[in-house]
């Protein structure tokens, strides 16, 4: 039995359906069991990580966990894990813990790096995943482009190498069958170090009109992000981030080919996979 926590979010879903492919067994904590709309497989269970009393009951009987980095609580879901009988985990996590330069110095970063500690001291057998910025990432523009061809934002030139969520899920998901990832630290990167506009002017291509992006000061780009909702701690640490991007070549690893086989897909194989978010 395996049981996925985050079962309903981007990575956890497609770790989710690709275990049931694969004909085992799966138990899938959400906070909402009603509306997880999981496949009749799947043993749903209600829990939340946040609350490790809740998360107990589901780790009996299991053998493997993906655990979902929720801040502040590994330590106590590890211990039940380990007192419960599971023999190992795979934690998602990010590359963000191998940065060091000072945009790296954030909650966000930091808590990750303490979930990783208490991983690697749990006692089980452990492989952290560590994928860099999701190709996901690009929905956050959805909205302008289905408004018109120009995107508004900061650090034009901020590069990354987006990564597709089903290369996490592969990676994941042989981690959670396969011995010989135990102690392993996999970082995960797309196939190629992409700029914030070229990969507005890639969705533009895929959607067979040019779109491009208009890049805006940092002080106007980081209100317009408050306006928006989001808090102002993220919006400054987002944009110091990005602000250490510009004009660097992403790294670009060969990961999800080693473990998986097969190449990263490419943005543009993303873009196609959900176009319909920015019709």
């Amino acid at each position: 039995m395996f049981l996925v926590t985050g079962a309903t979010g981007t990575v956890g879903r497609l770790v989710v359906d690709q275990l049931i492919a694969a004909g085992h067994a799966v138990r899938a904590l959400t906070r909402d069991p009603a509306r997880a709309r999981l496949p009749a497989a799947v043993e749903v269970v209600g829990g939340d990580l946040a609350l490790p009393g809740t998360v107990e009951p589901a780790l009996r009987g299991v053998s493997a966990l993906f655990l979902f980095p929720a801040p502040g609580t590994a330590r106590p879901v590890l211990r039940a894990a380990g007192e419960l009988g599971v023999h190992r985990v795979v934690l998602l996590s990010s590359s963000a813990v191998e940065y060091r330069h000072a945009g790296a110095d954030n909650a966000i970063v930091a808590y990750h790096r303490e979930i990783e500690h208490e991983v690697e001291q749990s006692g089980l057998e452990w492989t952290l995943v560590r994928p860099g910025a999701f190709a996901t990432n690009a929905r956050q523009w959805a909205p302008q482009i289905r408004a018109g061809d120009v995107v508004r934002g900061p650090f034009a030139e901020a590069e990354m190498a987006p990564i597709h969520e089903r290369d996490i899920a592969d990676v994941a998901t042989r981690a959670l069958l396969a011995p010989g990832h135990g102690g392993a630290r996999y970082t995960l990167t797309g196939p190629e170090s992409l700029t914030q506009a070229e990969q507005v002017s890639r969705i533009g291509a895929c959607l067979g009109r040019p779109v491009r992006y208009e890049e805006v000061p940092r002080e106007a780009a980081g209100r317009l992000m408050i306006q928006n909702g989001v808090p102002a701690d993220v919006v400054a640490m987002t944009l110091r981030f990005q602000a250490e991007l510009v004009g660097v070549r992403a790294r670009v690893s060969s990961t999800v080919e080693d473990i998986t086989g097969h190449p990263p897909r490419t943005f543009d194989q993303w873009v196609a996979d959900h176009l319909a978010d920015f019709r």
